[in-house]
């Protein structure tokens, strides 16, 4: 584990000798602790033995909350700078769009993979100007209450703003799948929901993409 700057929390699998997956989590409306976000984690443990040229560096907000969107930014910011890496793809799951969306105006930061991400009407998209752009959503994904925006139109719209600008990208949907990725349950175990393996699918083949772009 390891404390960032800001005074938030980094776990690290792998090492950062050339290119760093920086994965930011969701939030809500009140303002709470940070935690490890259990879609994420799932993701990474998945996935991380298939990519060994890659570090994974999951971190957990002061506050997750997008009342305190500017520290989110802040612990993601500070998430990148740790990592020392000169390549990294930013990977927001959910509110965490909109943070690795702020996030990437770092000039390590070439890429950023949404996963059901939030990305609010009124989000500046010019921070991805230069950088690529994807995103996955569940295609059952639908608004709920105390989490504004998050659905697939949502997600869309946010993805052909940022083409707009000339940012290259992907959009994808993983047919019957929700929101989450995996849950924990009361022992802590991750609990994989319905399409997990296929989110996994599509998560692995825009990490093979970067690593290519990367020469």
């Amino acid at each position: 584990m390891t404390c960032l700057a800001t005074g938030a929390e980094m776990r690290v699998t792998g090492r950062f000798d050339h290119t760093a997956v920086v994965c930011v989590n969701g939030g809500q409306a009140r303002e709470v602790e940070g935690t490890w976000s259990a879609s994420i984690e799932w993701l990474v443990r998945r996935l991380a033995p298939d990519f060994p040229e890659l570090g994974f560096a999951e971190v957990r907000y002061r506050v997750k909350s997008w009342k305190r969107m500017d520290w989110c930014v802040a612990d993601a910011i500070a998430a990148v700078k740790e990592t020392e890496a000169p390549r990294t793809l930013l990977l927001g799951f959910s509110m965490g769009g909109a943070v690795a969306i702020q996030a990437a105006a770092e000039p390590a930061v070439d890429a950023v993979l949404g996963l059901a991400p939030w990305i609010p009407e009124r989000l500046s998209l010019e921070t991805l100007r230069g950088k690529r752009f994807d995103v996955i959503h569940g295609s059952l994904d639908r608004w709920l209450p105390g989490i504004p925006g998050v659905s697939t139109a949502s997600s869309r719209r946010g993805y052909e703003r940022a083409r707009a600008l000339g940012v290259d990208g992907e959009y994808s949907l993983v047919p019957g799948a929700l929101h989450g990725i995996a849950l924990r349950a009361g022992d802590h175990r991750l609990v994989p929901l319905p399409r997990a393996g296929a989110w996994a699918r599509r998560v692995a083949a825009q990490l093979e993409r970067f690593q290519e772009s990367l020469g």
